[in-house]
């Protein structure tokens, strides 16, 4: 699933054989005579390194060393898992886990929806955007490993790495087959003993912050969420996004499908949440409007549930517009406090590293 490698193919008869170098590779160039290939590869806890490798010898020399500064990190164990969900199909994902952790004592457990539905996640610090490491990923995991954390990277169906065939499986059905394929891969965990079941948290960003006010909706299993660029409404996104025919892509116009497009939005079951939600949202974000996330806060306010909005001015779908990191910073404040007072792992010392010490704005 998660292997990328370099493939040579004879055009001559079709033979195809794999090159040695790195499982996750980017960014091919040939030489001028073909006889040796530069190439970008990534490792489970790196942001990617540039390579060299000789065809001929098959020796694949590293020429940069782009972030010395982890060297002197202890960074969590990124692993491949996989598990049966409740049709049989098998489900991939990634498995982040404390530095120093040793199998027997059980975590508290992020799990971490990917944004899409189409996408997906691999190898590197950032697995969700290891293709553009500028977009830096909304939920800094690795730090949360170094709180204490194991954090759950699922894959499921309609995202990347199942083929057109899983792409397709969620038409018409967000949050149905993908959603279950989630909390399989969470109970498997669990049955493994590596996730404490009364310390479950979910969390995502764009389509994962749809998955993750949906998940709240269906399921009282999660001690705390936090979703950022989300989805409360399909109809709203198609109307107000600037990728509004997307929707249309899954559920046709919603004048067609009025009773699916209601059935799937997760504001229309606002009242069965009972998970404390941290909603982080950018006032110009256009392709998940702030819309989205005021609706579902006001809906959560009204009925007294456990709710905070956070609202970012002058910013974009990716928090990257204004030009302010402080922005980056506060959200990933908001973020650690808040899962670390609902599930209470080792977060305080961690927290000065991060923020520079007590005080700091």
């Amino acid at each position: 699933m998660f292997d990328q490698a370099i493939i040579r193919v004879r055009v001559d008869d079709g033979h195809a054989e794999k090159l040695p170098g790195a499982g996750l590779v980017l960014s091919l160039s040939a030489s001028r005579d073909g006889s040796r290939l530069a190439f970008r590869s990534v490792e489970g806890r790196g942001v990617g390194d540039v390579f060299v490798l000789d065809l001929a010898s098959g020796r694949a020399e590293k020429r940069t060393n782009v972030n010395p500064e982890l060297d002197g990190l202890a960074l969590g164990d990124l692993k491949p898992v996989r598990w049966r969900s409740f049709d049989g199909m098998e489900i991939w994902g990634l498995l982040l886990t404390p530095p120093g952790w040793t199998p027997g004592r059980r975590l508290p457990l992020l799990v971490y929806c990917h944004g899409g539905p189409n996408g997906g996640v691999t190898f590197g610090l950032f697995p969700q955007f290891i293709h553009t490491v500028g977009q830096v990923d909304p939920y800094g995991t690795e730090a949360m490993a170094s709180a204490g954390y194991a954090v759950l990277f699922p894959m499921p169906r309609g995202g990347g790495g199942y083929g057109e065939k899983g792409q397709r499986a969620i038409v018409n059905s967000w949050g149905e087959g993908d959603y279950k394929d989630i909390l399989a891969g969470v109970d498997d965990l669990i049955s493994r003993g590596i996730a404490d079941p009364e310390r479950l948290g979910v969390m995502g960003a764009s389509y994962g912050g749809f998955m993750t006010n949906w998940m709240i909706t269906q399921t009282g299993r999660f001690k705390a969420a936090s979703s950022a660029a989300s989805i409360s409404d399909l109809a709203d996104q198609y109307f107000l996004s600037d990728g509004g025919d997307v929707m249309a892509e899954y559920f046709r116009r919603p004048w067609d499908a009025r009773e699916s497009y209601f059935a799937h939005s997760p504001i229309n079951f606002a009242k069965n949440v009972t998970t404390p939600l941290l909603i982080l949202h950018s006032e110009d974000d256009l392709r998940c409007p702030m819309s989205q996330a005021e609706q579902l806060f006001v809906a959560l306010k009204k009925q007294r549930k456990d709710v905070k909005f956070v609202r970012f001015p002058d910013e974009n779908h990716e928090l990257s517009r204004s030009g302010k990191p402080r922005h980056r910073l506060a959200r990933f404040e908001f973020i650690l406090d808040w899962f670390a007072d609902r599930l209470s792992p080792r977060v305080g010392a961690l927290r000065e590293t991060i923020v520079g010490g007590p005080g700091t704005p």
